[in-house]
């Protein structure tokens, strides 16, 4: 980062700045280091967003007076179009002083819990699979947030926040565990798997996310996870018992992996009550020549494809939950609303790149 650069984010931490929303009464204040969209959000305001990390591009806005830090010039969340028009992505802005801002807010963001930020200390870990480890840390306040739902953590030696899923439920302990797949090479889970110890401290911001469990419809539920996208999954399915929903109705989980050493999931599930009858696991390999080479008898193929083979046809009887890697959550949202018309309202997750 630039000597120009270092100080603008250096005053921000110190300062803070008015933020208006052009035709509209509404303004917020960006404090802390902040960025505008998370200011808005605690703020307790709709501002669009999913992922919270330069991808999606749901956070849009545009600048009507004042100046913003660009914190990733080249997030992908914006095409080149946008570029042209001079507009910006809200969870990637820093303002360096008043600000006014063209975006239409809708009730359907606004948080139902405000983010907050909390100084966490790592209490324990687990393996989940050969690249899935599971790290529980624990804040002096509550975890308070949905089942579903992320955080931003802050890791020491980490040049950008890291938006994680938890995989627990909330609870008044003040633990937050989260189910993070190894990267090759990532900086992030670099420093998680390798350098973090017990007793180390980070900066949980949260909670995030807007693919948090609905408790109330009579539909049945399924849960899609790949990878890392294990951990909301594994929280909503924990939720949706713990809440007494599967009384009277079903819940899928479907997990996909590239081969059978990466399927993960059941033993969470084997915990809670009712599974193998309302709770139902499903695994998916995709890579037939790993499956073929160790005798694998289960279903091969790619997780989307086996929705309608054992769900039936008429799959807009469900309520949708999945996260995953991109190419998966596109496939799952191509077929559920393209081919089998599911009500864009059943189907709930988000976008991270």
């Amino acid at each position: 980062m630039g000597a120009v650069a270092a100080h603008i984010l250096r005053s921000t931490i110190t300062l803070s700045h008015a933020i208006h929303i052009d035709g509209s009464p509404t303004c917020f204040v960006q404090a802390g280091g902040d960025t505008v969209l998370r200011a808005a959000l605690r703020a307790g305001l709709g501002f669009p967003y999913e992922c919270n990390s330069g991808g999606c591009g749901t956070c849009k806005f545009d600048i009507v007076g004042g100046e913003v830090h660009v914190l990733w010039p080249e997030a992908p969340g914006l095409t080149e179009r946008d570029r042209r028009k001079g507009r910006q992505l809200a969870c990637q802005c820093v303002a360096t002083g008043e600000l006014a801002i063209k975006v239409r807010t809708d009730p359907e963001y606004v948080p139902r819990i405000l983010p907050r930020r909390h100084r966490a200390r790592l209490i324990a870990t687990a393996d989940v699979t050969h690249d899935i480890r599971e790290f529980r840390f624990a804040t002096e306040n509550a975890a308070e947030f949905l089942a579903g739902q992320y955080a931003s953590l802050v890791i020491g030696g980490v040049d950008a926040p890291r938006a994680y899923s938890m995989s627990n439920l909330p609870n008044e302990q003040g633990e937050w565990h989260f189910q993070i797949r190894k990267v090759h090479q990532g900086q992030a889970t670099t420093r998680l798997f390798h350098a973090l110890q017990i007793g180390d401290e980070v900066e949980i911001d949260g909670p995030y996310g807007l693919a948090y469990l609905r408790e109330d419809n009579p539909r049945d539920i399924v849960c899609i996870a790949g990878g890392s996208g294990l951990a909301p999954m594994v929280s909503i399915t924990r939720a949706a018992a713990a809440a007494g929903l599967l009384g009277t109705r079903k819940l899928h989980f479907f997990y996909g992996g590239r081969t059978p050493s990466d399927l993960c999931g059941e033993p969470f599930l084997q915990e809670l009550a009712g599974f193998g009858d309302a709770i139902v696991y499903h695994c998916v390999v995709s890579d037939g020549a790993s499956a073929k080479a160790i005798d694998w008898s289960g279903n091969v193929g790619f997780v989307h494809e086996w929705l309608p083979r054992l769900l039936g046809g008429d799959l807009a009887r469900h309520e949708f939950y999945f996260a995953g890697p991109p190419p998966m959550t596109q496939a799952i949202q191509e077929m559920l609303m393209v081919t089998h018309r599911v009500p864009f309202q059943q189907i709930h997750f988000d976008r991270f790149f």
